[in-house]
């Protein structure tokens, strides 16, 4: 690969990386917490590349002319290499959806001990890890037959409704695990796939395999969140 390829390829990296922290992009794929590394690792990487190309322009033509004789075939397959890098930077890919949750597992209980919800009168926003975990310990009985709103992406249809899912994600989404809730919406309107939706509703059950599930009173379609992760 001449210095050129490998001076671009580097460059774009680090201006891909930049992109997708400046757009909040990169909250499809790794924590919050990872945004500033991935800004100070792309400006260092736009410098290297900077660098790189710049000395490779500035060689003298002869030897620039003896690189290209020696190692043609290798700088075309480096120039190659940029493809993929541009692609992302150019279109960078969704956050995980309903076809993740089809070919993953869901979120099991950690055994975790919650106290009842109080009456506000309002429903009690929560994260669909902790419906399903709650759901888990004495069959639901920290609900307390209190409204409960829920945020996610529809998975597809269920019985009497549809899944409504969000992932969580430890470090990067290679890790990422589901969290699935069985709606049952009375109203019969259809959900699109991967389109995201707010729900309120009470506690109903557990199924055989181990996915809560809840009583709709309301369900609207939302827009997707900046932060799609748990």
């Amino acid at each position: 690969m001449s210095t050129e390829a490998g001076g671009t390829a580097v460059l774009l990296v680090g201006v891909l990386m930049i992109r997708l922290v400046l757009a909040d992009a990169h909250l499809r794929y790794v924590q919050p917490a990872m945004g500033p590394w991935l800004l100070v690792s792309g400006a260092v990487l736009v410098v290297l590349g900077g660098v790189a190309v710049t000395r490779a322009l500035r060689a003298p033509v002869a030897a620039a002319i003896h690189d290209d004789h020696d190692h043609g075939a290798h700088d075309r397959a480096g120039w190659l290499l940029i493809v993929p890098v541009l692609a992302v930077l150019l279109a960078p890919p969704p956050a995980l959806g309903s076809y993740g949750v089809d070919r993953g597992v869901t979120v099991a209980s950690t055994g975790r001990t919650y106290p009842s919800l109080p009456d506000t009168g309002n429903p009690h926003p929560m994260a669909l890890r902790e419906f399903g975990e709650r759901a888990a310990d004495g069959n639901g009985a920290s609900f307390a037959a209190q409204p409960v709103e829920l945020t996610g992406f529809v998975a597809g249809d269920a019985p009497g409704g549809f899944r409504l899912a969000r992932f969580q994600i430890s470090c990067c989404a290679a890790d990422a695990v589901a969290a699935v809730v069985i709606v049952h919406d009375p109203s019969g309107v259809a959900h699109a796939r991967d389109t995201w939706a707010t729900v309120v509703g009470t506690y109903r059950d557990v199924t055989a395999d181990g996915v809560p599930e809840l009583d709709a009173v309301a369900a609207q379609q939302v827009a997707a969140p900046v932060d799609p992760y748990e």
